[in-house]
């Protein structure tokens, strides 16, 4: 069986480039994703490929990328673009963009890789500058630069594609790209071989399956084929019941006991609670390297991925941005402090450990209440998950996490912030029948958290609240360590003293757009939205003109730029983000 997942005994050799690079990356063997996709590609076959997570299909379709476009007799030109990569997310992208990086050290292929956070105006310069034989990007800013944008190229230089990887491709679903891909494959070339990789098959799928692959050949690798696993043999998952104001010393604890030279991925619902409870745990475990990543970080995002790979032991808190796709060695455990929102992500949560054949564990945390969860994700998703008691000591951890909170206001307004953040994430629970809102012991969680108070939300109207005894002083009198923070706070307090009411920036903006405006000042604001106005409509006929082949308005590259600034700083006004002072200041400088 091994002899036939050597790279050479595959059928239709690999070149040398190709080879030498996946010597240099420590390759022995193929995965048996790799070893049944890679033919199929090298014979022209579109591939529907359904594996497990961690189970090797980055190199089992950029291999073939490689392959088919060295095969062409005709060198490829700098802007000529070969074979495009689609992956739901950044860090998915950028990931696959570093392997692709180290195959095109000895294969010389321009590559380009097109996500969110950058500008367009900068992607289109990189294209224009560098090419892109190859392009990895996320499926919104490569249909933006692909159909809408009239100043890119691209469309241009498409006619030439050979290969569409369509990657992680239930999630490019589950995130709401199915119109999005859709469009692309509508403005491809029909003549190219497609790939479509993902670690379950839907109906969604089927669909983008009949509109964009011709013939394929449907894979299927499983770990364990009698029993259908959806995860790899080598994992082992656990679960252990904890009560709900006990959960964050149970968590403390285990880490102490398994030994913080180990490398650790945890999961939280929310961004809230990533924030507050990376707080905690830095208090709690000293010296130990920790991380945290959630959605809302932007491109600090790759940085922090690559500095936890970096690590040969630590701790990174995380989001279900990290639930998909990303590789980051040696993790030896993945633990779920709360149950994922949906069957789906448990899968992909307990995949970021034991990949490509690496020993890993996982642990979910629940409540006791929540067991049933369990018999729930075994039936759903065929995964055996073993229960496992609590045998190590528990710091007491409620008096720690309240000490944070009295020294920085700041903490005060994360622990909230996470409190409500869980409980709204937890009633839009894919297993709401069974993990229901009612079934929260509010007390207990709130003392988990380590709240001074019980904060207002509805949940808690009219509930008689249990096991929690609040913190008796004046909550006024926590202060913000940030100076300019505080000093803020203070004027407002010293506002609501005087009126009752807190200041809101709706008041504010109010208290502006109430002063009267000159005539002179009047009427020019008038000529300036006719001005408007008019370049809107230049826009549009612009951007009529790309599609319907009409002939173009004559608005150059900087007035486009201009124009786009404008409606955006009008949407700001429209929506009450500035006032009308700001608005006119803005806009005057702007036009300059």
């Amino acid at each position: 069986m091994e002899e036939r997942r050597k790279w050479e005994s595959l059928e239709i050799p690999l070149s040398e480039p190709v080879m030498r690079t996946v010597k240099e990356l420590g390759f022995k063997l193929m995965t048996p994703v790799q070893a049944i996709c890679i033919p199929l590609f090298q014979k022209c076959k579109d591939v529907s490929a359904e594996a497990v997570t961690g189970s090797g299909k980055t190199l089992a379709f950029l291999i073939p990328c490689l392959e088919i476009m060295m095969k062409r007799e005709e060198k490829w030109k700098p802007h000529e673009i070969g074979s495009v990569i689609i992956s739901p997310t950044r860090e998915l992208a950028v990931q696959i963009f570093d392997v692709l990086n180290a195959f095109l050290k000895h294969i010389k292929f321009t590559k380009l890789l097109l996500v969110g956070g950058n500008s367009v105006e900068a992607d289109i310069n990189n294209f224009k500058t560098g090419g892109g034989n190859i392009i990895v990007a996320t499926p919104g800013r490569f249909e933006d630069l692909l159909i809408r944008q009239t100043m890119s190229t691209l469309s241009s230089y498409i006619k030439s594609l050979e290969v569409l990887i369509l990657d992680e491709a239930d999630r490019l679903l589950d995130l709401g790209f199915e119109n999005t891909v859709n469009n692309i494959l509508k403005a491809l070339p029909r003549q190219r071989r497609t790939g479509l990789f993902s670690a379950t098959q839907t109906k969604e799928l089927e669909a983008i399956m009949r509109a964009g692959l011709r013939n394929p050949v449907l894979v299927s690798v499983k770990e364990k084929v009698g029993n259908l696993i959806s995860t790899p043999m080598s994992l082992s998952n656990y679960y252990v019941l904890t009560e709900a104001d006990e959960k964050m010393s149970t968590l403390i604890g285990f880490i102490l006991n398994e030994g913080i030279e180990k490398k650790y991925i945890i999961f939280f619902s929310t961004c809230a609670c990533v924030e507050w409870f990376t707080v905690v745990i830095k208090e709690f475990l000293k010296g130990c390297n920790l991380l945290s990543l959630h959605g809302k970080m932007g491109k600090r995002r790759y940085a922090i991925i690559e500095k936890f790979r970096e690590f040969d032991s630590g701790i990174l808190l995380c989001t279900d941005v990290m639930a998909r796709g990303i590789d980051i060695p040696e993790v030896e455990w993945v633990i779920q402090f709360d149950p994922p929102t949906n069957s789906t992500s448990f899968v992909h949560r307990v995949g970021r450990t034991a990949r490509n054949g690496e020993i890993g564990s996982s642990l979910l945390m629940l409540l006791p209440n929540e067991e049933v969860y369990v018999d729930f994700i075994q039936r759903n998703q065929n995964v055996v998950v073993n229960r496992k008691d609590i045998d190590w000591k528990r710091p007491e951890s409620l008096k720690g996490m309240r000490k944070l909170q009295l020294k920085d206001r700041a903490n005060f307004d994360r622990a909230n912030r996470a409190f409500v953040s869980f409980i709204q994430s937890y009633a839009k629970h894919e297993c709401s029948i069974i993990l229901r809102v009612k079934d929260i012991p509010f007390g207990k969680l709130a003392t988990g958290f380590g709240l001074l108070k019980l904060p207002k939300m509805p949940e808690l109207r009219n509930k008689v609240v249990e096991d929690f005894t609040p913190v008796d002083i004046d909550f006024n009198s926590i202060l913000y360590q940030n100076q300019p923070r505080e000093e803020a706070r203070q004027r407002k307090l010293k506002i609501f003293m005087e009126t009752q009411k807190w200041p809101s920036k709706k008041a504010k903006i109010k208290a502006r757009r109430a002063q009267t405006i000159p005539w002179e000042q009047s009427k020019k604001k008038k000529e300036e939205r006719k001005e408007r106005k008019k370049k809107r409509k230049e826009l549009k006929a612009a951007q009529d003109g790309s599609k319907k082949k009409r002939k173009r308005a004559k608005v150059d590259e900087e007035d486009l730029i201009s124009l786009k600034k404008d409606i955006a700083l009008m949407s700001k006004l429209k929506r009450k983000k500035i006032s009308s002072e700001d608005f006119d200041r803005e806009f005057s400088e702007g036009h300059l």
